[in-house]
């Protein structure tokens, strides 16, 4: 009975436990995890206290996207735009929206301090359009955001800032049972010194198959390029060509590496996989001489036991049941040789 007092978990051990499986939740299924995680934990107060506290990290890990009221347009949920623990800015259209994680999404008007310098502003503008074409066009249902990442005060030329730019896509199907998530981001450093734009970019992507099965893909890639500092409207073309280019060659490599592993699964399974579903040995425990089957005459043993003869001897030659059985033996004791022959061959 001590021991068993000993080996009880704590409250707060309990609520660590569920906060890892809500946070490790495959894109788009933190609510189904929850219905599991509440039904385990039989302790309504518990589930509510993990539930607020891995909802925010979940929801700014996967960079949801939640629709404004009044249809302003949609905002990002990740730390870049975090204003407060409930607060999200959308830079696009200079609205605030105060997230209720668990729920929905209400709105209000940015604040001046809020939002970038006119100078800043310029260049994000720029970038966000050209970001938002390329979205359009390689990810139907992406949405994507451009935030300052440093020097929002930045009013001329002659110093320093950052732009980010974030980019999430999810395609949610749990009715075919699968569900996936692509998720990207970019560091872009303007360096007015030494004139240079510094680009560094993260790129995730989640999914998960779960019809009669659990297979799940967790897959990053990190990358760097650079490029020179021009005006805004130059610059973002210039951005937007270099993040379009590293995605796309991710991907590829993404279906090359996919193609690669299925090649070797397959090659490999006459030599591994279906030998392992096979008996070593035959009941005989030992291995059927391939090399030489002379040792071995069913053509002998057929003819002692039924006392045919030639015609026998004969039909263990013909390859095709169908053409022996059109052949002129009509002999009714060929019968037994024929399902012979269906079965071993």
């Amino acid at each position: 009975m001590a021991d068993e007092e000993e080996s009880e978990l704590n409250e707060k051990q309990k609520i660590d436990i569920a906060k890892w499986f809500l946070l490790n939740s495959p894109p788009g299924e933190i609510q189904f995890v929850a219905e599991d995680v509440k039904a385990v934990l039989n302790d309504d107060v518990l589930y509510e206290e993990a539930l607020s506290e891995a909802s925010p990290l979940y929801n700014k890990s996967q960079m949801i996207s939640l629709e404004m009221p009044g249809g302003i347009g949609d905002v990002l949920v990740t730390s870049y735009g975090e204003l407060s623990g409930t607060e999200y800015l959308d830079p696009r259209t200079a609205h605030v929206a105060v997230v209720d994680h668990i729920k929905q999404a209400n709105v209000r008007p940015a604040l001046d301090e809020e939002l970038p310098s006119a100078y800043v502003e310029e260049f994000r503008c720029a970038l966000d359009e050209e970001i938002l074409r390329y979205v359009g066009e390689a990810y139907p249902k992406g949405v994507c955001s451009v935030y300052c990442g440093n020097g929002k005060d930045v009013e001329g030329p002659g110093s320093d800032f950052e732009l980010v730019v974030v980019i999430s896509a999810a395609r949610y199907s749990p009715q075919n049972f699968c569900n996936g998530s692509w998720r990207s981001v970019w560091s872009i450093e303007f360096k007015d010194e030494v004139q240079v734009l510094e680009l560094k970019g993260k790129l995730q992507v989640g999914a998960h198959y779960f019809e009669e099965g659990n297979v799940q893909l967790d897959a990053n890639h990190e990358c760097k390029d650079s490029t020179i500092f021009q005006s805004s409207e130059d610059s973002a073309i210039t951005i937007g060509n270099i993040i379009r280019q590293h995605e796309a060659e991710y991907l590829a490599s993404l279906e090359v590496q996919h193609l690669l592993i299925s090649q070797a699964s397959y090659s490999n399974l006459p030599d591994t996989t279906f030998k392992d579903l096979r008996r070593k040995l035959p009941v005989t425990r030992t291995l059927f001489p391939w090399h030489s089957t002379l040792q071995f005459s069913l053509t002998r043993d057929i003819t002692k036991e039924l006392g045919i003869g030639k015609i026998v001897a004969d039909f263990l030659l013909v390859e095709d049941v169908g053409e022996f059985v059109n052949c002129m033996y009509s002999d009714e004791r060929l019968a037994p040789c024929i399902i012979l022959s269906r079965d071993f061959n």
